[in-house]
This record gives structure tokens, C-alpha cells and sequence, in this order.
């Protein structure tokens, strides 16, 4: 008997797998997330998805913080949700007037101009201000009714500042009192930026139209000097934003890649080590029988997830180690059981005899003859156990124990749990990561099922 004649029942379940229309959705969802997997990798290599992920040099610092994704506009009831607005006096719409009052000294006058007509107000408002130390500006808000309304008076002390206008409690105070004199009657205190993006009535309805924000400044180098508006959206991108503004769709796509392959190779690793020493238990017996068997008892009596959990917390380990450790703690499990018995079946049959007899080795027996005879057994199992390994990843993130650098989607799920995502009505900061997890799981279990009953043949009849 040919020994890689053994092998052919894998290819052939592969074959019969499509057959099966589960198999065919649990493959469909494979290629898509493969596919996101290699997309996620060029678009976001290793170093850049890190940095990204960091937040290094605040490069989201014009993303709106806790958006919502835009598909999410469909619950909305119909409302069109602001999107994020940057105007800045480098380009776009804006005017600008340039007087030079004495050597040195200019005054600007300096008009952003833009249209909303959106259904509700943005969720905060920032000023981004280049210039030199020393520069004098007054800032202006006109509606589209052309009501104009004082902001505020910013005197510069570097080059770059930022004036946080949602979050100026001065304004708002002046701004609300100002609404009282208007309406006899307010039923709460309104924002900063229902104010300006509002009618002075009772409803607070957003105004449509074109709005400005008009600077008057004293600057000593005009050419230097560079005004610009972010208007905060609710919505922002196809997953959506967390709490530092970090774009969601970054730990979505590279988690994709590091759950297939922490999943697989933790499923494939551990699957084969347990048929290797469970064959060679299965196969010798006596006394290396007995002290393999003592040691998997031992093992399978530990507590796994205790004892990984003990070691994450004392060593802030990355992703590579903990699989080293899970495949440490899992080298002897019930799977080793398992393969020894069909082993000891295995090496009574004709065609091992008859290797024993021609002077093959130990080895050779059991790497050409038995091993290969097993193996089509075991891929459904390895198969269907790879969504546990993926959820253990995520499982130890959630509990802040996985690689603290690395985007994946426990890491999502941890921060959304610390940040009290579904108390503050954030659903899709849970439902992201969530749907990713179920989707792997229902992808490998489908294939992992589908090959169960192929392999099984009793199991066709259920």
C-alpha cells in the first residue's frame, strides 16, 4: 500500500464540500474575509496600522469623537445626519481683505463661507489657528439670515492654536442668556452649537442655509497667517469613530487578518502536535504510553484560562506570545486521547504488519503509514475549533490581557466596554466587532460541520 494514497480522502471531502449549501456560505464568507484580510494588509501594513491605531502626531484630530457610521443615517427616520465640514482660507470658499496699517502690522478681514442643510446641528466646533505669537483676532458668527453674533477674542501665543469652541463655557453662558432675553421661555439649556445652527425659538429647528465665520484680525505676517473651521459631523465613515476619534474601520479591517491567523495556526499547531504524540503513545504503549498519558491527565485537569489569564496579567505580552503560551498549555490535551485509540486500531491492521516485516522504521511507520491514515479524521475538528481560539483572542482583549498595540476587535470590544458604549446608546461600537466574531464563527463552523459528515458517513443519514 502506498501510504500518500492516504491523503486522497482530504482532497476528495474537499470536492463533496460542494455539495453542501452550508459548506457554500461557510466558503463564501471565507473568501470575503481572506479577501479583507489581504486588502486590510496593503492598505494598512503592520507599522502603519499601529501608528494609526495610536493616534500618533493627533492625526485624527479632525474626525468627529463618537460618530456613528453612515449607514447607521438609515435608522435616523429619515434625517440627513451632518457629516464633518473643514473649511479652511487656503482654498474652498473665503474671502479675504489685507490693509497694512504700518510696518509690520496687517489687518485681515477674513470670511469662511459654507452651506449646511442638514437636519441637525454638528456635534462640536473647532477653530484651527496659524499665525505668529502676538496676532490679535475677533471672531464672528453670521446665520443665514444675516443675524451676526460675537464669538470670541483669541490673542495667539504660539504658532498654532486651537480654539475649542464647543467647549467654551463663557460663550455658552453669554450665548444662553442672550436666548432668554429673546424667549420668554426655555425649556433646557441648549449647546453651543444648537445655537448657532438654530432658529431663536422654542423647537431649536435647525436653519438651513449659508453660514459664515467672519475674523478680524491684527497679524504681523499675513502670508503666514491661516484660519480654518471643522464642523463636527454625527456620522463619519463606514464603521464609524470611538472615543479618540480613531476611525473603527482600522481595527475592523486589521483584525481580520490577525484573527484568521491567530485562530488557525492555533487550531492547526495544536490539532497536529496532539496527533503526533497521541500516535506515538498509541503506537510504542508501555511505559511511554503510561508516562504520556499520566502527563495529558495532568494537563487536562489544569485551569487553562486561569493560568493564561495569571501570566497575561503579571507580563504585558504581544499577540505572538500568548499564542506560544496557549500552544504550551494545550501541547497535551483529550485530543491526545483521542488520537491514541485510533492509532492502537490503526497499527494492528495488514498493512503495518506488513511494513514491520519489509524493515521500516518506527518513524517511518508512523509518519508515512498511520499518521496520513488519521489526518482526514481530524480536519473537521481543527476546522471547527478554530472559531474558539479566535473568541479566546478577543476574550483576553476584552479583559485589557491581549497585545496592547495591536487593533483587533476584542481590543474594540474592551474599549467600548470601558468607555460604557451601550449605556451612552453607541450600539455600533459592540455590533462591529460583534458581527466579525459571529462571522468567523459561522464561516469555519459551516465548512468545519459540512466536513463532519463527510468524513462520517453516519452522520449523511441525520
Amino acid at each position: 500500500m502506498n501510504p500518500l494514497k492516504s491523503l486522497r480522502p482530504i482532497s476528495t471531502s474537499l470536492r463533496e464540500l460542494l455539495h453542501y449549501k452550508s459548506a457554500l456560505i461557510g466558503l463564501s464568507i471565507l473568501v470575503f474575509l481572506i479577501a479583507l484580510s489581504l486588502y486590510s494588509i496593503i492598505v494598512y501594513p503592520g507599522p502603519k496600522a499601529v501608528a494609526y491605531w495610536r493616534g500618533e502626531e493627533n492625526i485624527w484630530i479632525k474626525n468627529p469623537k463618537n460618530a456613528f457610521p453612515e449607514w447607521w443615517e438609515v435608522f435616523s427616520g429619515g434625517k440627513k445626519l451632518p457629516r464633518t465640514i473643514i473649511i479652511n482660507s487656503y482654498g474652498g470658499q473665503h474671502s479675504v481683505d489685507i490693509i497694512q496699517i504700518s510696518n509690520g502690522i496687517y489687518m485681515l478681514n477674513l470670511s469662511l463661507t459654507f452651506d449646511y442643510y442638514y437636519d441637525e446641528e454638528p456635534s462640536a466646533i473647532n477653530v484651527f489657528i496659524n499665525g505668529t505669537s502676538g496676532d490679535k483676532i475677533e471672531l464672528y458668527w453670521i446665520y443665514p439670515d444675516n443675524r451676526r453674533i460675537f464669538l470670541t477674542n483669541i490673542t495667539l501665543n504660539t504658532d498654532k492654536t486651537i480654539y475649542y469652541l464647543s467647549q467654551d463655557i463663557h460663550l455658552n453662558n453669554r450665548l444662553v442668556m442672550d436666548l432668554y432675553k429673546q424667549i420668554s421661555s426655555i425649556k433646557y439649556s441648549p449647546t453651543i452649537e444648537r445655537i448657532l445652527f438654530a432658529m431663536p425659538t422654542y423647537e431649536f429647528k435647525v436653519q438651513k442655509g449659508t453660514y459664515k465665520l467672519v475674523a478680524l484680525c491684527m497679524v504681523k505676517n499675513s502670508s503666514k497667517f491661516g484660519l480654518e473651521l471643522v464642523l463636527y459631523g454625527r456620522v463619519y465613515g463606514i464603521a464609524g469613530t470611538d472615543h479618540l476619534r480613531r476611525p473603527l474601520e482600522i481595527a475592523l479591517l486589521y483584525g481580520t487578518p490577525i484573527a484568521l491567523a491567530f485562530g488557525m495556526l492555533s487550531s492547526v499547531v495544536i490539532s497536529l502536535l496532539h496527533l503526533i504524540i497521541g500516535v506515538i503513545s498509541g503506537y510504542y504503549g508501555g511505559t511511554i504510553d503510561t508516562l504520556i498519558q499520566r502527563v495529558t491527565e495532568i494537563y487536562m485537569i489544569l485551569p487553562f484560562l486561569n493560568i493564561l489569564i495569571m501570566v497575561s496579567i503579571f507580563y504585558k505580552l504581544d499577540l505572538w506570545t500568548i499564542l506560544v503560551i496557549i500552544i504550551a498549555l494545550s501541547i497535551f490535551g483529550s485530543g491526545v486521547k483521542t488520537t491514541r485509540a485510533i492509532a492502537m486500531q490503526i497499527k494492528e491492521m495488514p498493512y503495518v504488519e506488513s511494513a514491520k516485516v519489509y524493515g521500516a522504521s518506527d518513524l517511518r511507520i508512523i509518519f508515512l503509514y498511520i499518521i496520513p491514515k488519521i489526518l482526514p479524521t481530524l480536519v473537521p475538528s481543527i476546522v471547527i475549533s478554530v472559531p474558539s481560539f479566535v473568541f479566546l483572542e478577543a476574550a483576553l482583549s476584552l479583559l485589557g490581557l491581549g497585545d496592547p498595540l495591536l487593533p483587533t476587535w476584542g481590543k474594540v470590544l474592551s474599549e467600548a466596554q470601558s468607555q460604557g458604549a451601550l449605556y451612552k446608546g453607541l450600539y455600533y461600537w459592540v455590533l462591529e466587532p460583534s458581527f466579525m466574531l459571529i462571522l468567523t464563527s459561522v464561516s469555519f463552523t459551516s465548512i468545519g460541520f459540512a466536513l463532519d459528515r463527510i468524513v462520517n458517513p453516519r452522520l449523511k443519514e441525520i
